[in-house]
């Protein structure tokens, strides 16, 4: 039997069964949860994030869930600047700051159909956003098949340097999924989204360098924030697999995520987890997760290799560069395990650590440009 108000009712019913280490009833539990993480650049960024959110059901076919995050952010991280000459080793700069956000979701259960209405802000000194989102989830073949449909969409405003002034970002995304259960101990996962971006799209603390000539063979380097189009129309399409294997005391879920979008970037994301139930209340999850993408059209790593001409400030005609790693051709590895103890009927506790590596392709860019990270979390449930 599926849970009404699961985001993929079939497609989780195998795996997390052995998370939660004891079956839940078709009815949701009330439950309010906190989780801590830290994520740990070597060297370089440290993130601490604390959450909160609370569930709750109001009668018998509505529920309110209702959560905030305070995340805190401090270290170095590539300006987007090249290696000096005779140095591997990119320019960094020196960034802290808070970010504070919630989300608020209530859903309502109709006889086949359950909608949900979604409501989310967060802030930062120089970035602030407003979400909403619209799913729902028709049931079909005595609840072996649900179908989602899904719109959702922000409107943002960030801060930049150059005017000083705040500049709109908007997105909007629509998804379209399906999720059938094969057999008790099986279901597959298949979801479509498009989604398009228009307004100030580059992070306004990244910049490019270019060698200026300011007399006749006289060059010197100068610096200017990126460029890249206003506008970003993309596409996703995901398929998972979740089985359980009852003589093994385990389950496993497997999925491949395939995006492109009109930047030129085609990623492809495959996501393993095994879970395995160690006790009637101890369950470990054991995750890898490569991932590997193109460059942006408009990358560079060096502008002085290009006949390019940056524009004093963005300029939405183009032309179009960006230095940002994160734009580059790349791959990077996530692995993770993740214990859960069910401590009581009323309490569950949850630890987790990863590993997080990331390396450029092209050989060109230096390895210093890209990330390795530890991630630790601990969370903590109570359900009523």
């Amino acid at each position: 039997m599926q849970t009404q108000t699961s985001r993929r009712s079939c497609a989780v019913l195998a795996a997390w069964v052995l998370v939660l280490a004891q079956p839940r009833e078709a009815k949701a539990e009330n439950d309010l949860s906190y989780h801590y993480e830290e994520y740990r650049e070597a060297g370089r960024i440290t993130v601490r994030s604390q959450g909160a959110q609370a569930e709750q059901d109001l009668g018998t076919d509505m529920r309110v869930k209702i959560g905030g995050v305070i995340d805190s952010i401090a270290g170095a991280t590539p300006t987007g600047e090249p290696a000096p000459a005779g140095s591997d080793q990119v320019i960094l700069s020196h960034l802290s700051d808070l970010r504070r956000a919630w989300n608020a979701e209530v859903s309502k259960q109709l006889p086949r159909v359950n909608v949900a209405l979604g409501f989310s802000r967060s802030v930062e000194h120089d970035y602030a956003s407003n979400g909403w989102s619209i799913n729902t989830l028709t049931d079909f073949n005595q609840k072996n098949t649900t179908v989602l449909l899904g719109v959702a969409g922000t409107d943002d405003n960030v801060e930049v340097f150059f005017k000083p002034a705040w500049l709109r970002k908007v997105s909007n995304d629509v998804i379209a999924g399906v999720t059938q259960l094969i057999d008790p101990r099986t279901s597959v996962t298949a979801d479509l989204t498009w989604g398009r971006e228009t307004g100030f799209l580059n992070d306004q603390y990244k910049l490019v360098e270019k060698d200026i000539q300011i007399l006749p063979g006289i060059f010197l380097p100068e610096t200017f924030a990126e460029n890249r189009p206003n506008e970003r129309t993309k596409v996703v399409a995901f398929l998972s697999v979740n089985r359980a294997f009852p003589g093994a005391k385990g389950a496993l879920e497997a999925s491949y995520r395939f995006y492109h979008d009109t930047y030129g970037i085609s990623a492809h994301t495959l996501d393993l987890a095994w879970f395995q139930q160690l006790s009637d209340r101890v369950v470990l999850r054991l995750s890898v997760r490569p991932y590997q993408q193109d460059a942006a059209g408009f990358y560079h790593y060096r502008l002085n290799d290009t006949p390019l001409i940056p524009t004093r400030f963005p300029n939405p005609q183009g032309p179009f560069y960006s230095s940002d790693g994160r734009l580059s051709a790349l791959r990077s590895l996530d692995c993770g395990l993740k214990a859960v103890w069910t401590a009581a009927a009323w309490l569950q506790l949850g630890a987790e650590v990863s590993r997080y590596t990331q390396r450029g392709t092209d050989g060109v860019i230096p390895q210093s440009a890209y990330y390795r990270a530890t991630v630790t979390s601990a969370s903590a449930r109570l359900s009523w």
